[in-house]
């Protein structure tokens, strides 16, 4: 079906289906064309402004034992 069908289609159709048809154009719209353009927007990981935020800090040379470390003390009996 051209353009030009469905737009002569939808030019008859009364306000509140025009309104539907609308809608539903914005709904394919968003998960079709929208998300193709976000694809192409994304950026690696390494690119975040957080990445590395931590580099220097003497405790975290070991994310591992840290992450131990900070589990026993929040979790352990008194």
């Amino acid at each position: 079906m051209s353009e030009s069908t469905v737009s002569k289609k939808i030019k008859k159709l009364p306000p509140e289906a025009k309104q539907q048809a609308q809608d539903f154009v914005d709904f394919l719209y968003e998960r079709y064309v929208k998300d193709e353009t976000k694809k192409s927007t994304k950026k690696s990981i390494l690119e975040s402004s957080f990445f590395g935020m931590w580099k220097d800090r003497e405790d975290m040379q070991d994310s591992t034992a840290w992450v131990r470390k900070v589990r026993k003390s929040q979790w352990s009996n008194p």
